[in-house]
């Protein structure tokens, strides 16, 4: 048969965050710094939560935009943090994680042809869902010399006729870059200035160091161009849970929940009665995981500088992201053979974009320890590299 695949899917790069992840299960003594996941359990009230629920019998579908409690404890945690209000009963919806929410948005959003402008290095989904939906995503490079902090003057140079949304993730995965509020305020006047959508992914929100999130509907006159992405995989630590959420103008939640209702039907139910636990419990757990990644964070940095490797410190999720180049090696050359040499997981940067070229994201989200002795090989490896490059 010819055409098996549609051209969409057929063209779609494999997630590099997953193929260095698959190589590393098959080999012992490897010390993971490549997948974004907390080595954290769930809390033990969390659990808990989910158990009672599914001894209660609540094994069932709740509505389409999911628990009305939970919406509610979604918009007053909101609220709280940030003084923005959504309307619990038709301006959020639950999701299958972030993941779900980033299909909803776009399809519900994009014609086939919409561009959405996209700052680089990012997550590797967000390309790949704007290409699904029929849109095409436009890169714009941040660097390291500005924090991998957009400038505002590239965004506006990649608008076009056909730009539709402008995506921003911060804290940031892969550079842990968080957005200031200064840029985040000319950002907002740039999306009134060409009438075009904000997505915000803010899923490491609760993950930030030294400096304050800023929740891009907050700003003034943003919360009608604003969709919301959040979730508990991140500060809460539960990943395999799959829960997140999307908030925003009833109008954009009415397209979504029309495509959830047909794809997903609801997020799980038990999953849903365990972040309601986490939004009215979990405070003290979020604190105590957060401060035990700034203590990694703070050993990473220092450790990646220290033995050549620049790395700009990352002010929120639980990534670092060295440039590599001094090592002589492009960044797939370097993590593939670090892997193999030293049994040390990280990802190359081209993966989040080629504004990621020459880089390389070390997720923390490991032991103290472990990182430890991850340094300690990447220095060896780094020595040996330059004794190779001096010999030749």
């Amino acid at each position: 048969m010819k055409n098996v695949l549609s051209d969409r899917v057929a063209g779609l790069k494999p997630s590099g965050i997953r193929k260095f992840f698959d190589i590393a299960a098959t080999m012992k003594d490897v010390i993971s710094l490549g997948i974004g996941e907390p080595d954290f359990d769930t809390p033990k009230p969390i659990i808990q939560a989910g158990i009672e629920a599914l001894k209660r019998g609540e094994t069932h579908y709740t509505s389409n935009h999911g628990l009305l409690v939970l919406r509610q404890a979604v918009s007053d945690h909101l609220k709280t943090l940030y003084g923005v209000e959504y309307f619990a009963q038709n301006e959020i919806v639950m999701t299958v994680g972030v993941s779900e929410a980033l299909y909803l948005v776009f399809t519900a959003i994009l014609n086939q042809g919409d561009e959405v402008i996209i700052p680089t290095p990012c997550f590797v989904s967000y390309q790949a869902e704007v290409i699904l939906a029929g849109g095409e995503p436009v890169e714009v490079a941040t660097h390291a010399k500005n924090n991998f902090v957009p400038k505002i003057e590239d965004i506006e140079a990649s608008i076009t006729p056909r730009t539709r949304a402008i995506f921003i993730g911060s804290p940031s995965n892969p550079t842990g870059a968080v957005y200031p509020r200064s840029f985040l305020t000319q950002l907002a006047e740039l999306a009134e200035k060409h009438d075009l959508i904000v997505v915000s992914d803010e899923i490491y929100d609760r993950l930030v160091y030294d400096v304050e999130h800023v929740c891009f509907s907050s700003l003034p006159g943003m919360y009608d161009r604003t969709i919301l992405l959040g979730g508990f995989s991140k500060a809460y630590a539960m990943t395999g849970w799959r829960i997140g959420y999307v908030a925003g103008p009833k109008a954009y939640i009415d397209g979504m929940v029309r495509i959830h209702q047909y794809s997903i039907m609801s997020a799980p139910t038990v999953s849903q009665y365990a972040a309601l636990a986490a939004l009215l419990v979990g405070e003290p757990y979020v604190q105590e995981m957060r401060a035990e990644y700034d203590r990694r964070r703070r050993l990473v940095v220092d450790g990646l500088n220290t033995i050549g490797l620049p790395t700009v410190e990352p002010k929120g999720a639980f990534y670092a992201f060295p440039d590599v180049r001094s090592s002589g090696l492009n960044d797939d050359d370097f993590c593939g053979r670090l892997l193999e040499e030293e049994h040390v997981a990280i990802v190359p940067g081209n993966s989040f974009g080629f504004a990621g070229i020459g880089y390389a994201r070390v997720s923390y989200a490991t032991s103290y320890e472990k990182i430890e002795i991850a340094l300690e090989r990447i220095e060896r490896f780094l020595k040996r590299q330059k004794n190779r490059k001096d010999f030749f």
